[in-house]
């Protein structure tokens, strides 16, 4: 996804009480910023200059007028100078975009030889920002405050990162996930409320029977098999049985069948995720392996055994990551390397995982039996991913809430090589420590299905959460038990409160 195709606005508050020069000079500084920011490489989107506002019926029908433009993802607010609040009840009320606001100054230093009063009454950020925070904390509005010189890399970065997140908060208004058969039976973690995942979220979750995908699967002609099966000879080492000619090739036939059946049921409904599940494949002769992997690649979300929730965080996430280096993908927590010194979780699937996360340009492409399911092998990549930091992240109904959970992480490469293991793969070593990160997301509730980056750090991912209203727990250096138990049971609380005003 190419997100240069939304946009935020800056937008400044001011009033007319200085004169009609300084509201010149503060368009002016306005623009620059805007134009700055812009230009600059560090944001995925556009910034938009918007005029100065500086009565209560210019913020409300500017407030107004970004709810109903369609590429405009958020506003970033600055209070040049002073600038009474009370304007801004109207317009904040009405505003349903994400909201930042920038606390900063167009100077970056003071002028100590010479300044006066009108450079005094000009540059009042320190407390224009002040004014504006007091009445948008009173209206109880989620935003992120971002505080500094606007010329500051760190600025630009913690800006970067909201937008990145308030892109992915525009995708989940219109995302829509197929779901290919049920839950996995008896599993809890991955039900939930679908309709509040819509009343929250904006995400619509559609149930369709496996004989629906069957058919657009069966539709597929040999023609476009012929191609896809090309390309994968292209991108990826195929083992010698699904070469053509080699005794599994109609295998690899059937996956890229699957693949082009399940792209063409997708692209035409409109759905950017979906689950599937190995207890009910009627109609398929594998289980979706190698297409799962690279629809993923694509940008689409993916939850296996029905996880509608794994597979909306994943897409999200892939939005969030877009235009960065690293992958990201559905994931889950399979085995433990418990050493006493460098503790490891060894992440993968069944099957799906996705090569953005191979640390090989090539992975290979292998067919191997699957043992449960009772179908036919399925062809898949197998690929390990690279050392560097990361993250994983799980979404789960709570009942009364939802909540994120998000673990920052290192990978590392496998102590050893692993040439009996069929599926891709990544090893990784949670901050603090195995032991503190396992404990505390099991106190948690976090699901065993999590979505992995690479490409993210923990801040968009918080910024969502914000900008969605929902519960975030975070996992890293700083986590001791003891005071993880103290925030559950204090944000027990607060949601039983808040959920009840």
């Amino acid at each position: 996804m190419d997100l240069k195709q939304f946009e935020v606005w800056f937008v400044t508050g001011s009033q007319h009480l200085y004169g009609e020069e300084a509201l010149r000079q503060v368009a002016d500084h306005s623009r620059q910023i805007a134009q700055a920011l812009d230009a600059g490489d560090a944001l995925p989107v556009r910034v938009i200059f918007k005029p100065v506002v500086t009565t209560p019926e210019a913020i409300r029908g500017l407030c107004l007028e970004a709810n109903a433009a369609d590429a405009c993802v958020g506003l970033i607010a600055w209070m040049h100078t002073f600038s009474p609040a009370k304007m801004w009840i109207a317009g904040l009320n009405a505003l349903q975009k994400p909201l930042a606001h920038l606390h900063t100054q167009f100077n970056r230093e003071i002028p100590w030889s010479g300044i006066d009063m009108d450079f005094m009454n000009l540059n009042q950020s320190a407390h224009g920002d002040r004014e504006f925070g007091f009445m948008v904390s009173r209206l109880r509005l989620n935003r992120k405050v971002v505080v500094g010189h606007w010329q500051d890399p760190q600025v630009a970065a913690r800006l970067s990162a909201w937008t990145r997140a308030a892109c992915a908060w525009h995708d989940a208004q219109s995302l829509k996930v197929a779901r290919f058969g049920e839950n996995m039976r008896h599993v809890g973690v991955t039900e939930g409320d679908k309709v509040e995942a819509q009343v929250r979220l904006g995400v619509s979750v559609n149930a369709f029977g496996v004989g629906d995908l069957a058919r657009s699967v069966n539709a597929a002609s040999d023609a476009e098999v012929d191609r896809l099966v090309a390309d994968y000879a292209d991108q990826y080492v195929l083992a010698e049985p699904l070469r053509k000619g080699g005794q599994r090739h109609e295998s690899l036939r059937d996956s890229a069948r699957i693949e082009v059946g399940l792209r063409s049921f997708l692209e035409a409904g409109g759905f950017n995720a979906f689950t599937d599940t190995f207890e009910d494949l009627h109609g398929l002769k594998q289980l979706p392996g190698i297409a799962a992997q690279r629809l993923m690649a694509d940008g689409y979300g993916f939850g296996a055994e029905g996880d509608w929730k794994t597979a909306t965080l994943v897409r999200l996430m892939k939005v969030m990551a877009s235009g960065l280096p690293g992958g990201t993908s559905f994931m889950e927590d399979y085995t433990y390397h418990f050493t006493p010194n460098g503790a490891k979780v060894l992440g993968a699937h069944m099957l799906e995982v996705c090569p953005t996360i191979s640390s090989d340009p090539k992975p290979a492409c292998e067919i191997h039996p699957l043992a449960i399911g009772g179908k036919e092998d399925p062809v898949r990549l197998v690929f390990t991913a690279p050392a560097g930091p990361g993250v994983v992240a799980g979404l789960l109904d709570f009942g009364d809430r939802f909540r994120m959970v998000v673990n920052v992480i290192d990978v590392v490469a496998p102590d050893e090589p692993l040439p009996r293991l069929p599926v891709a793969r990544a090893v990784w070593q949670p901050r603090p420590d195995l032991n503190t990160a396992a404990e505390a997301w099991i106190l948690a509730g976090a699901p065993h299905h999590t979505s992995f980056s690479q490409a993210l750090s923990v801040e968009p991912v918080q910024d969502f959460a914000e900008i969605a209203g929902i519960e975030l727990l975070v996992i890293d250096d700083a986590t001791r038990v003891d005071a993880f138990k103290k925030e559950l049971r204090w944000n027990q609380v607060y949601y039983h409160l808040a959920n009840g005003v």
